[in-house]
């Protein structure tokens, strides 16, 4: 049977019971109390004190530089947090909220190298918050306050995490890739939230690894850790979001599966 290991992130001891009933592998952030019962992104090597701006990503370098190598070339890696789930298709007739939970792998995926999440529109912002935060985003691109085709990625990160600033990130990218992505965030209206894979290749884990650590340990040129506000402080995070589909759509040959939005914390 293919084996699916699947990697949760969380933030309190006590979503252990949760994340274990799933069979997942539970992996606790940030320097807080955790039982011996999880990973930590804080150990071997690691980058756990960027963990405010970085999100996940701090788990994401620990598990590229320490635990990829001993990867089996059968198994399938994913994935998500306390909050953001791959979705089970057999959500007919359940019972519980984990019983919409992706629990295995999927046959469906072998024709695949890599599962996405579903993409999520920016375009139902509501009209109130693009007023409150959007202004600066709006003199950018005034077609958005009333089309929906105007509210792109671009547009939509304009007005949460600083105006111009993913167009400062997007000019330190490759060559390869500036152009590409720049007409990516300024024409799609919608994106995979929730920086969330699966993959069964080392090669491409380790290809997306080895770029997206590169180009954000570029950013921390421009931006640096002095980031306050929930908008910006986890600029990293925000940044690595909207390129996550961007790469495994270009380079990969890609599934996008449903995604089940719900903090276990209020279970």
């Amino acid at each position: 049977m293919t084996k699916l290991s699947m990697y949760c992130m969380a933030l309190n001891n006590e979503n252990l019971e949760m994340i274990k009933s799933l069979n997942y592998i539970p992996v606790g952030l940030k320097n807080k109390n955790f039982s011996d019962d999880w990973l930590r992104d804080n150990t071997k090597d690691n980058i756990s004190k960027k963990n405010p701006h970085y999100g996940e990503y701090t788990f994401y370098y620990w598990y590229w530089k320490n635990l990829l190598k001993f990867k089996k070339k059968d198994e399938w890696v994913g994935f998500c947090s306390y909050r953001e789930y791959w979705g089970s298709k057999k959500r007919k007739g359940a019972n519980e909220i984990k019983d919409l939970f992706l629990k295995e792998y999927q046959p469906e995926w072998s024709d695949y190298e890599t599962i996405i999440g579903e993409p999520i529109s920016v375009g139902g912002t509501k009209f109130m918050k693009v007023i409150k935060y959007g202004k600066m985003a709006l003199m950018r691109n005034p077609r958005a306050i009333i089309s929906k085709r105007g509210r792109t990625i671009r547009w939509h990160f304009d007005m949460f995490h600083g105006n111009g600033n993913l167009d400062k990130a997007i000019e330190l990218l490759p060559d390869t890739d500036r152009d590409d992505f720049k007409h990516f965030v300024r024409s799609e209206t919608s994106f995979s939230r929730g920086n969330m894979f699966i993959s069964n290749s080392h090669n491409i884990i380790d290809s997306y690894f080895s770029y997206i650590f590169k180009w954000l340990k570029d950013c921390e040129n421009i931006f640096g850790f002095d980031l306050k506000g929930y908008g910006q402080v986890r600029m990293y995070t925000f940044i690595a979001e909207r390129f996550l589909p961007f790469w495994f759509q270009k380079y990969t040959k890609f599934l996008e599966w449903p995604v089940v939005y719900h903090d276990i914390n209020k279970i």
